[in-house]
């Protein structure tokens, strides 16, 4: 009932509640805290489910709220827009990086729904002009390159190239591919909802051989962000998320040259996931760079050999753009920090936890190592956009650890409410969330294994010993430690950052039996999935 009500919420949201724009953030706040409400309800209730009958409900529940997320347009951004016409120009030809959408060498190329006309309207000294807008969509505006008139477009920042690395834009096309130039949104939505359903089926699967609940896949296959983000929105994030899932799955099991194919297409998608290399590289490390390296770079080689240096695109302008060179684009670290530090220091706790993650991670089991990294780079860097953290849920799911969705919640306050302040009060919320569940997860005398941890660990920093291939159980142990230390930089949040990250490192270890263990969280317990912020 529970996963029910979760998509007929989600559907009448889709369908009636338009494109978010400022007038709109009240009711999008209703909707999303309802959303979530209903999921936490359903994966409790689902603890009751007897595990014969979990992968069919699991299933089940992800294609419904799959297709209820899919039944309207994208709602939180243009995003898709510019999906669509790269695929549509790369069906006819061109390489996606070469002109502009208000390009006028391409205008033959614009379909209506994504180039509506301008309207026609009387100034106050009675000259004509247009104007560019539409009901329950962003409009923006251009010029056509060539012939100077005004272009409307559903893609923003139309006057500069895409953005998107080669596996994105691959996959722009292939979807594109199959239909007609006028379908709109859906084909990229049912991908999207393809991709989860499947994604959900793999983690039932390794979930089950790794001994623990296959309840946990349901944090992935009904969490809200990603029926909104990755099914409505159809972002591509999600095919990186999906991309690092199997370069996991693979590296779990010793195959290095196939994790490095998989988690360098990976990288090739948006970038970000470069942050998931440190957990994979306990095992056969040369395989997985060389394959990330040679496949990043294969992708790639199509369109330099079309379009040379220009396959950069906007980065550089959009990282610019996001504040990431000066600083000031990171929320929680700028609150303590002045902004020309904040990128030094940001970057000293994200290099001190890549490393940790790469020593502690045991080679076969890379789950733990990558929810940490990627939860630590997500609060330090602060994204404007939740759908980033796409990338940190199917974690949550393999290590059930549902307090970590903390961080995309806020992340969607951040989209919801743009405040600076609401946005550092959210981020430091959901450290402290992160930080109570890890301790009441490691149970009684868990300062005391902390203390220990971080002893040892501060011993192999003066005596260090390489990695062995095939370690023992040590659940990130010396993590704790190391963020401490960087977080400290950060000033009062960094602390709360350091000693969530050193939490981390005594929940590990101590509470290993309880999802690091092969033999603990065993899919016989019926209590291991919990709402977010949960302890399971």
């Amino acid at each position: 009932m529970a996963v029910s009500g979760l998509a007929a919420t989600v559907a009448w949201g889709v369908l009636e509640l338009g494109f978010l724009e400022k007038d709109l953030r009240d009711s999008y706040v209703l909707w999303t805290a309802a959303c979530w409400a209903l999921f936490a309800l359903a994966v409790v209730l689902l603890r009751r489910v007897p595990l014969r009958a979990v992968t069919a409900l699991v299933l089940a529940g992800t294609a419904l709220l799959g297709g209820a997320a899919l039944v309207g347009p994208p709602n939180t951004s243009t995003d898709p827009a510019r999906y669509a016409w790269d695929g549509i120009v790369q069906g006819a030809g061109t390489s996606p990086y070469t002109y502009t959408p208000d390009s006028g060498e391409l205008r033959d190329l614009r379909p209506e729904w994504i180039f509506p006309p301008a309207a026609d309207f009387t100034r106050d000294d009675g000259t004509i002009g247009q104007r560019c807008s539409q009901p329950d969509r962003q409009i923006h505006r251009a010029y056509d390159t060539e012939t100077g008139d005004v272009v409307c477009t559903a893609i923003n920042r139309p006057e500069v190239p895409t953005i998107y690395p080669p596996t994105a834009e691959l996959w722009f096309w292939a979807v594109r591919s199959v239909v007609p130039a006028d379908v709109e949104f859906l084909p990229f939505q049912l991908a999207g909802a393809l991709l989860v359903l499947g994604t959900t089926g793999a983690l039932l699967v390794a979930l089950r051989r790794r001994g623990l609940d296959p309840r946990w896949a349901a944090l992935w296959g009904w969490c809200p962000l990603v029926l909104g983000e990755g099914v409505t929105n159809s972002h591509v994030d999600l095919l990186g998320a999906v991309l690092v899932v199997v370069a996991s799955l693979f590296v779990a099991r010793g195959a290095g040259w196939r994790g490095g194919v998989a988690l360098g297409a990976a990288i090739a998608t948006k970038l970000i996931p470069v942050i998931a290399a440190p957990a994979l590289l306990r095992r056969q490390p040369v395989r997985v760079i060389v394959a990330s390296i040679v496949t990043f770079a294969v992708l790639y080689v199509p369109y330099v050999v079309s379009t040379g240096i220009g396959v950069l695109g906007y980065l550089p302008g959009y990282l610019t753009e996001e504040g990431y060179e000066d600083g000031s684009r990171f929320v929680f670290a700028s609150a303590y920090l002045p902004d020309s530090v904040a990128t030094p220091v940001v970057a000293l706790v994200l290099l001190v936890t890549g490393v940790v993650v790469w020593v502690r991670t045991p080679p076969g089991d890379p789950w733990l190592g990558q929810l940490v990294m990627i939860g630590v780079t997500l609060v330090a860097v602060s994204p404007r956009y939740p759908w980033y953290a796409l990338l940190l849920v199917p974690f949550v799911a393999m290590t059930g650890r549902g307090e970590w969705l903390a961080i995309p919640l806020a992340l969607l306050v951040r989209q919801l409410e743009p405040g600076q302040a609401l946005q550092r009060s959210s981020l430091a919320a959901a450290v402290l969330v992160i930080l109570l569940g890890t301790i009441l997860r490691a149970g009684a005398g868990w300062l005391d294994r902390l203390t220990d941890l971080a002893e040892a660990g501060g011993r192999r920093l003066r005596h260090p010993r390489w990695p062995r291939g095939r370690g023992g159980r040590a659940a990130l142990g010396g993590a704790g430690a190391a963020l401490g230390g960087g977080g400290a930089a950060l000033g009062g949040g960094g602390a709360a950052l350091g000693g969530g990250g050193a939490a981390l490192g005594g929940g590990g270890a101590a509470g290993a039996r309880g999802v690091g263990g092969s033999s603990a969280g065993s899919a016989r317990s019926t209590g291991a999935a919990g709402p977010p912020g949960a302890s399971a």
